[in-house]
């Protein structure tokens, strides 16, 4: 099997291959499902459900593509299945936090009383800081 696999990387089959879109175009693009899978250890709170949705979907249509197309793009198909996935796994952390009371168990966790849960988060703080900066160096 492995000669099999070396006889066919000396191919002109196999250059053809390695430089056309079918094998750069997913190489580039590996780099969302690297980067979704990376942020699966963020906090929560820094999770934007809209661009998470958005790429989820994106990466769903794509595998559609992929798959469809002839000849089937595997390496693509493999991209977006692992985009897709990580992303989905987002969303669900993303709803669970937001919507399903996963904030408040956290802040509950961190020592923070039950009427501090309605205290804004480090996002929310770092905008509010960054606009009262912005003000003070107009004036």
């Amino acid at each position: 099997m492995a000669s099999t696999f070396f006889t066919w990387l000396r191919s002109p089959a196999a250059r053809e291959y390695f430089f056309s879109t079918h094998f750069w175009g997913p190489v580039a693009n590996w780099g969302l499902p690297l980067a979704a899978l990376s942020d699966l250890r963020k906090d929560e709170e820094v999770i934007s459900g809209t661009m998470t949705t958005a790429l989820a979907c994106y990466s769903m249509v794509f595998m559609r593509f992929a798959w469809r197309v002839q000849p089937r793009n595997y390496l693509l198909f493999a991209c977006h299945f692992t985009n897709a996935t990580a992303q989905s796994i987002q969303d669900f952390r993303f709803y669970n936090y937001w919507y399903n009371g996963g904030r408040e168990k956290k802040l509950v966790q961190e020592g923070s009383t039950v009427a501090d849960t309605t205290a804004p988060g480090k996002v929310t703080t770092a905008v509010i800081a960054a606009r009262e900066e912005a003000k003070k160096a107009e004036k």
